[in-house]
């Protein structure tokens, strides 16, 4: 078994790989900036809000979004921060209570203890400060291809909301995670009814196949991009319409409480 630091070498060496990987994939360039923009259309000021990211090792965000504070785990010279996000209550580089949204995509399933980040984040948000978090949604169609296809685990038989053995930030992940918690166990979302007003809590689905048609971070498809945009427009319509059929992704946004 390989070492804590061996790990932590392995996914720094990753991440850096996969950031080059997805900038030179436009296809999949694209398909981050129309997810971007379907997520923040209910925030009109985010271009000058305090917008804080979690796991920004490969995330473009900073590209579509120039104001963004941008974070991760491992310590990588581009980054603006670098900290655990389960300590983020204690983080003294960020003022408590200053950030307007909170963002991170594909990452809640790679978290020890999403729920206790979650709790500590609305720390530093203000109050009715927004939580962004798209994850990887379950549908009939996106089960095989997550299960089969992709080299992450999906596990639906966990009795707790956490990973119980933590190798390193990328080498251990559960897609089902964020999915059993939005959708099928009602009870763990409601143990953060005392930091966030959970009946604002809005949840939209995003793609069916376009983010796997783009070959994804570990590879790039040869399908040009005037083939791509149009098919893209499809596929988002119909994992919109049809999403437990057809959708792979969802995001959820949840609002932190206006009084404590």
């Amino acid at each position: 078994m390989e070492s804590e630091s061996a790990l932590y070498e392995t996914d720094l060496a990753q991440t850096l790989a996969n950031r080059e990987r997805l900038s030179a994939n436009p296809n999949l360039m694209h398909w981050y900036g129309e997810l971007y923009q379907e997520m923040f259309r209910q925030e009109p000021d985010i271009a000058t809000n305090t917008v804080l990211e979690i796991g920004s090792g490969t995330s473009p965000l900073k590209r579509f979004l120039p104001n963004v504070i941008t974070s991760d785990v491992l310590k990588l010279d581009y980054l603006d921060l670098v900290f655990d996000c389960h300590e983020i209550a204690s983080l003294p580089d960020v003022a408590d209570h200053s950030v307007d949204v909170i963002t991170m995509t594909n990452v809640l399933h790679h978290l020890k203890d999403p729920l206790a980040f979650l709790r500590g984040a609305t720390r530093k948000l203000k109050r009715g400060g927004r939580v962004y978090a798209t994850e990887p949604y379950i549908s009939w169609l996106s089960y095989p291809m997550y299960k089969l296809l992709h080299h992450e685990p999906v596990d639906f038989n966990i009795r707790r909301p956490v990973l119980d053995t933590v190798q390193g930030p990328l080498s251990t992940s559960n897609q089902a995670m964020p999915h059993m918690i939005f959708f099928q166990r009602p009870e763990w979302l409601a143990a953060l009814a005392d930091c966030y007003s959970l009946e604002k809590t809005r949840i939209s689905y995003f793609t069916s196949l376009s983010y796997m048609a783009t070959g994804g971070i570990s590879r790039k498809f040869p399908v040009p991009s005037w083939a791509y945009k149009p098919y893209f427009k499809l596929d988002r319509a119909i994992g919109t319409a049809l999403p437990k059929v057809f959708a792979s992704f969802f995001t959820a946004r949840l609002t932190s409480r206006e009084e404590v």
